[in-house]
């Protein structure tokens, strides 16, 4: 088993930035594909990024790109998710995700490809 524990959201003016913690516990992240989806109102759980248990890949939705780094420091046995020039759609709650895969490069974009979920932090931009 592992928990993951978000931290780091809040309430941000547009263009603003947020980086988000994700903390894991009772096992490492090191041999985990990582991702960090986000669900606003009404709307699916989407990707936003991913990272591979080697760290070699990385792979961000088109709305993420230039914005949005994924990153990880295994020896913390955390992943963050540094997020610039917020813009009011970025508005949702942000989870993180890790997901068992033998594949060091593998990246997994697919909720359904994940086998633990953190409770979520919520992120609020503010135009």
């Amino acid at each position: 088993q592992v928990q993951l524990v978000e931290s780091g959201g809040g309430l941000v003016q547009a263009g603003g930035s947020l980086r988000l913690s994700c903390a894991a516990s009772r096992r490492t992240l090191s041999r985990f594909a990582m991702g960090w989806f986000r669900q606003a109102p009404g709307k699916e759980r989407e990707s936003v990024a991913a990272m591979s248990w080697s760290g070699s890949r990385t792979y961000y939705t088109d709305s993420a790109k230039g914005r949005f780094t994924i990153s990880r420091d295994n020896a913390k046995n955390t992943v963050y998710l540094q997020m610039d020039s917020l813009k009011p759609e970025d508005t949702a709650v942000y989870y993180c995700a890790a997901a068992s895969r033998r594949d060091s490069d593998y990246t997994a974009t697919r909720p359904v490809e994940y086998d633990y979920w953190g409770q979520g932090t919520q992120v609020t931009v503010s135009s």
